[in-house]
């Protein structure tokens, strides 16, 4: 079993939400034991009394009540949950709190700083509401938002679903095929653009890509003047609305009407119109924050994330929980490395959400955050977007302090939150996830379709659950839709990660099954090689990829290395030596090739899939979907690929 690293406090653990909540339930006599595991199985074993508890103790305002919590429950897909319930999501992030109560924080990278109250957010939310009524938009129509994470985006998005609208997003840093792609599925009736965005000190002008998405749509635009706030916008555009006097109005809606269209990635190919309802996303979410990170009304959330990730609809949720958000627009380094620390010392952040991703560059950086007291405010660093190493948690333990509760997570745009996470009376074991998900049926299988214990296999849900999305936009009878979750187990959900359930009831995720290299016949994560090359000072990022050669599969290893430092054979000798000992002789790769960047996603994740592609000989599908597609050219026929000999 891994080393524990962080236990909660007595104090912290009797003060926790999920105890409250457990303590609720055995004075009820609806649960086992106070035992978090035993939990766990009762909400998985017991899903519509777990719900209908939950939703009671979150005091979820129904405008009608549900005739029943779960119906079809055996039906993978098919059941319905909370059938009859009308409710709507945006007031209940509204509704909850006085006028005068802090609603959200905005920072830049810029220096800016813009503090909401929710009553400040209740009247731009009416404002924008009246915009949409005098465009005649109704229930069920969609509105785009093409903007940088600011507070007009979150009320733009909360008054699209306070009238029942469906809302889509992309982040300001993608480019003009790549929103027509996402927002060309969905038809929008109005798109909503800034003129720009910050990042690494540079603005970024974007009206003319916001005219031409603007005319390929055809539909009327609203631009928000966040560079230029003096000047007007071009012809024919709307400039944002002024907040409203009164208070915003709530459409009551069906439990699973459509409230977000997120969207994959789009490295396989045309990006996935991924829907999710009202309910599912409003108690989901609340069970995450409430429950696992402990989120307690008047604390600070902060994530760093775009609003074309899934972190973005998490992160605003807890307004639902009578919680502050936190947003950011810009460079998590600019101006350099304590950026973010800056941030949560100054505004007092209780729980810090970032990616291991950032981790490993303040750890690079060789920050230490205990002098500045950066983070002694803070309970929580929450952490997602791939498999954080276990030299990480040390880092975080040793380097930004002793107290903090590392709550590494993961799930997806799938189901726009989690299925394994953190959890507030649980010890945290390095290199672990700490659980599954209340609620959340999640098993690992092998390839027959046999449950796993101690070995990494496909990650599985394997009964209904209610963070599933209710379908794809434009998959009328669900076939995309069963095809993607369903084809590889009939009846199970398939996630496509790599995980492994360890002794401690925890989990190791170690990559993407679709990413999994084969060298012999023998299934490798790419985080498992990840683990041991990032431990190198020289290197600051790895990326590995399988290629056929000879009618078997060999690993090629690329490295992102420090400024200054090279890759000799000395390196090549290090890195294969400490493989080879530490993981196994399967793991060292044929070719060791350094180059200066990776291809990445909007999200900030490198695509793996792009790169073995272009090994390949193809072309990836979509290089729409990534952030920097010229990157592939560096992987475009290399010489040392060409050769016979081990480079």
């Amino acid at each position: 079993m891994n080393p524990v690293v962080w236990t909660p406090s007595p104090d912290e653990a009797a003060r926790a939400e999920i105890t409250r909540f457990a303590h609720r339930l055995r004075a009820r006599g609806l649960t086992p034991g106070s035992d978090p595991h035993a939990l766990w199985s009762w909400s998985v074993e017991r899903p519509e009394m777990f719900w209908a508890e939950a939703a009671s103790f979150f005091a979820v305002s129904f405008a009608t009540p549900p005739r029943r919590v779960l119906e079809d429950p055996d039906a993978m897909p098919g059941a319905r949950w909370f059938v009859g319930a009308e409710l709507n999501y945006a007031r209940a992030l509204l509704e909850p709190g006085a006028d005068e109560d802090p609603a959200l924080v905005f920072r830049d990278e810029g220096g800016g700083r813009r503090a909401w109250t929710r009553g400040d957010l209740r009247r731009h939310v009416a404002g924008w509401q009246d915009l949409y009524r005098a465009l005649g938009l109704t229930r069920g129509e969609r509105v785009a938002g093409y903007l940088p994470n600011l507070p007009e985006t979150l009320a733009a998005m909360l008054a699209a679903a306070a009238g029942g609208l469906v809302w889509a997003g992309a982040s300001s840093d993608f480019g003009v095929e790549g929103v027509l792609d996402r927002f060309g599925q969905v038809a929008p009736r109005l798109l909503i653009a800034a003129d720009g965005y910050r990042h690494q000190g540079r603005r970024y002008d974007v009206r003319e890509r916001v005219v031409e998405i603007a005319r390929r749509l055809d539909c009327p635009t609203v631009l928000v003047p966040y560079l230029h706030p003096e000047e007007s916008p071009p012809a024919g555009m709307r400039p944002p609305p002024p907040p409203a006097e009164g208070p915003p109005a709530f459409t009551p809606v069906p439990f699973d009407h459509p409230l977000y269209v997120l969207f994959s990635s789009g490295t396989t190919g045309r990006p996935k119109g991924i829907v999710h309802a009202h309910g599912r996303v409003l108690l989901q979410h609340l069970k995450e924050h409430r429950l696992h990170v402990d989120l307690r009304a008047g604390e600070r959330l902060f994530y760093y994330t775009t609003i074309g990730w899934m972190m973005w609809n998490w992160l605003v949720s807890a307004l639902a929980s009578r919680a502050v958000v936190v947003l950011y627009e810009g460079s998590p380094f600019h101006p350099g490395p304590e950026a973010l620390l800056s941030l949560a010392r100054e505004e007092g952040v209780a729980h810090f959400g970032t990616s291991a991703k950032y981790l490993s560059g303040l750890e690079k950086a060789g920050v230490d955050a205990r002098a500045s007291g950066a983070f002694d405010g803070t309970r929580t660093i929450l952490s997602t977007g791939s498999p954080l190493l276990p030299e990480q948690f040390d880092y975080v333990h040793d380097a930004l302090g002793p107290h903090l509760h590392l709550a590494s997570i993961s799930g997806g745009t799938d189901i726009v939150s989690c299925f394994v996470l953190g959890h507030p009376l649980l010890p945290v074991h390095r290199g672990e996830i700490q659980c599954r998900g209340l609620g959340m049926p999640v098993d690992v299988f092998d390839e027959a379709g046999r449950p796993l214990r101690g070995r990494p296999g496909e990650l599985v849900v394997t009964r209904p659950f209610l963070a599933m999305p209710v379908g794809f936009w434009n998959d009328p009878d669900g076939a995309r839709y069963r095809e993607t979750y369903f084809s590889t187990y009939p009846g199970v959900w398939r996630h496509g990660d790599r995980a492994e359930i360890t002794a401690s009831g925890g989990l190791i995720l170690s990559g993407r099954s679709d990413a999994v290299l084969n060298p012999g016949g023998v299934r490798i994560g790419t985080a498992e090689i990840y683990r041991q090359v990032e431990v190198f000072p020289e290197v600051l990022e790895a990326l590995a990829v399988g290629r056929r050669v000879e009618g078997d599969e060999r690993i090629v290893l690329f490295l992102r290395l420090r400024e200054g430092c090279v890759l000799d054979e000395n390196l090549r000798q290090a890195i294969r030596r400490r493989l080879r000992e530490q993981a196994s002789p399967r793991h060292v790769p044929d070719r060791i090739l350094a180059v200066a960047d990776f291809p990445r996603t909007r999200s900030g994740k490198i695509s793996e899939i792009a790169v073995r592609e272009v090994l390949a000989g193809g072309t990836p599908a979509n290089t729409g979907a990534l952030a920097n597609p010229e990157v592939l050219d560096l992987f475009r026929g290399l010489d040392e690929l060409r050769s016979k000999k081990r480079g």
